[in-house]
């Protein structure tokens, strides 16, 4: 599919039709979405991918996902990998010390792995919706994550169910003017 149609087609969309994903659709969109940039290329991202029903089932009611999607895929992040990366020869400054993180940049690659997860998804003629990792800790425990590795959300992915989708009244907003968001050479 074209990039712009990709890119405009994206929604987040919660009712599912029950019908299973193919593995290789699975396995197209988690190869894309490790393409994601990476600060220092620290690789701190790692995704579990859950399609057993019964574990879909109780992962939707510790997270409290609306939606019936046959896929999750939960996104889960390492800070210590990137500090570990930035320890490195090539990273490390002279006087021996890390940089100081201005933003916490493992998880703004994590938002980016993420985008390209939703991407990818609509290239492969699915639907999904990204919520927030709201009982991270109840997650972990379900999913045996290790203790450097925090679950940052839970992305639901299926074929959409259009008759069933509600669209979130979010979206009477209607998205900003181009002008509010974008200031050419300063604010």
């Amino acid at each position: 599919m074209e990039f712009e149609r990709v890119v405009r087609k994206r929604r987040m969309i919660r009712a599912f039709k029950p019908l299973p994903v193919p593995e290789e659709k699975v396995g197209r969109i988690v190869e894309l979405a490790q393409h994601y940039p990476s600060a220092g290329f620290s690789q701190g991202m790692a995704f579990i991918v859950v399609t057993e029903p019964e574990r879909v089932r109780r992962i939707r009611e510790l997270n409290r996902l609306r939606g019936d999607a046959p896929v999750l895929m939960v996104p889960c992040v390492s800070e210590k990998l990137y500090h570990d990366r930035y320890h490195e020869p090539d990273k490390i400054r002279p006087n021996g010390t890390e940089i100081e993180w201005p933003v916490p940049y493992w998880y703004f690659d994590a938002g980016c792995a993420s985008l390209l997860v939703l991407l990818a998804v609509v290239d492969e003629g699915l639907a999904a919706y990204l919520a927030g990792a709201f009982r991270p800790d109840l997650l972990r425990k379900e999913l045996g994550i290790p203790d450097d590795f925090v679950p940052v959300g839970v992305i639901s992915i299926g074929y959409p169910d259009y008759d069933r989708h509600v669209p979130s009244p979010s979206l009477d907003r209607g998205r900003r003017p181009l002008s509010q968001v974008v200031h050419s050479q300063h604010w």
